[in-house]
């Protein structure tokens, strides 16, 4: 049997604030722009968690979606939705909060449930904004 990439969509509201406090604020405006606000900014998140696998025999799944679902929200979306990314995360902790570090945590909190759940990461999307999104593969390059 082929192998088969299957993906959830789920949403969360956060904010942040890109600042490096060893930097001066004219440095952090220059790199960073408005999303140095120092009363932060933020983002309407939509978080795309794809799972590859075989599909089972019994069921046809490659992971139960409610499975993935439950997962994804106990894990990722509880711990971050309507909260200050810097501040209130504890897997945030001592990370700029961009879109690309929050993405590394995110794959490295959900990578064991998935597989335990029956799946294996294949890619995680997460979108901040219309034109802006981050996707990662669990550190493995990908053409």
């Amino acid at each position: 049997m082929e192998t088969v990439y299957i993906t959830r969509r789920e949403t969360f509201n956060a904010a942040h604030r890109l600042h490096r406090d060893d930097w001066s604020e004219e440095q952090n405006e220059e790199v960073f722009g408005k999303c140095a606000n120092k009363n932060w900014h933020g983002h309407n998140f939509s978080i795309y968690v794809t799972v590859k696998g075989k599909p089972h025999p019994d069921t046809g799944f490659v992971i139960n979606l409610k499975d993935l679902s439950r997962i994804i929200k106990e894990l990722v979306v509880e711990p971050m939705d309507h909260r200050n990314l810097n501040i209130d995360v504890p897997f945030m902790k001592g990370l700029m909060a961009s879109t690309e570090n929050i993405v590394v945590q995110v794959w490295e909190i959900l990578k064991e449930p998935v597989r335990e759940a029956g799946g294996e990461l294949a890619k995680i999307k997460l979108v901040e904004t219309e034109n802006n999104y981050v996707e990662y593969y669990g550190g493995k390059e990908v053409y």
